[in-house]
């Protein structure tokens, strides 16, 4: 049985977006860093946003994933028609959405295992079902591993420590591999990692493509979209979304750059 919470419930839907960002605006430290910024990805899409530096990208994802120190001032955000900005952060967790992190955090003292269990049968519960049974659960995170090429003593080691760059961002997929999320966020996931460990971490993001999921890239360049093929491209500048296109707009921001578009901004 599903939970029944006041701050869960849904709106109806009109339209076929997993996802809905409507106004936003988002202040750090006093100051405003989105301002007003729009964006709708549909249910089964993939959608990437590009940009330059302090344009507003990281500050959206991390906005929307609820963190510390990001004030949103004005604006609404919806996943699946529940309201996220009324939601705690581990709530947004539990209704799907998921964020990988452009610096995933160290946890000395818990294994990357045990922090797999944690997050998923946390999910679970807040959802209603049982904890999954610890033969299953075991048989799942090793087939995922194995997926993305992630050796076994990987995951008895504490969460993050002593990991290399493509080690994180491999574990950050494996996350989203186990945890399914309904819309997943990815902040830089080309950050640190060469080439051949981009082609498996970008594998992993491509499978977890699914009719009812949404998927929203953020990257600085356009070889991270040579291997997730987006259906939409949004250009980020001063905090708003200047404009949009096909996949065709990511090769001309890495042929021209985004003078053109801080110019208009």
């Amino acid at each position: 049985m599903a939970i029944q919470s006041a701050r869960w419930r849904t709106t109806r839907r009109t339209s076929s977006s997993v996802f809905d960002v409507k106004d936003l605006h988002v202040a750090v430290g006093g100051a405003e860093i989105i301002k007003g910024l729009t964006l709708s990805v549909p249910a089964g899409e993939t959608h990437a946003i590009m940009g330059p530096n302090g344009s507003g990208k990281s500050t959206l994802a991390y906005s929307l994933s609820g963190r510390d120190g990001y004030e949103v001032t004005k604006g609404e955000a919806t996943l699946g028609g529940a309201d996220l900005l009324a939601l705690e952060p581990e709530e947004r967790a539990a209704v799907g959405l998921f964020l990988s992190f452009q610096y995933p955090v160290e946890i000395p003292g818990l294994s990357a295992i045990a922090f797999l269990k944690a997050a998923l049968n946390a999910q679970r519960k807040a959802r209603g079902q049982e904890p999954m049974p610890a033969p299953e659960l075991l048989k799942l995170l090793r087939a995922k591993a194995e997926a993305l090429k992630i050796d076994q003593e990987m995951l008895k080691r504490p969460l993050n420590v002593g990991f290399s760059g493509g080690e994180k961002k491999r574990f950050e997929a494996l996350q989203l591999a186990v945890l399914e999320p309904k819309f997943a966020i990815l902040d830089e996931t080309d950050s640190g990692l060469d080439i051949d460990a981009l082609k498996i971490v970008a594998a992993s993001v491509n499978a977890a493509r699914a009719p009812d999921r949404g998927l929203l890239v953020i990257t600085h360049y356009q070889r991270l979209l040579d291997y997730i093929k987006p259906d939409r491209v949004h250009v980020l500048a001063k905090g708003r979304i200047i404009t949009s296109g096909g996949p065709e707009l990511a090769l001309e921001l890495e042929r021209d750059g985004y003078d053109k578009y801080l110019r208009a901004a």
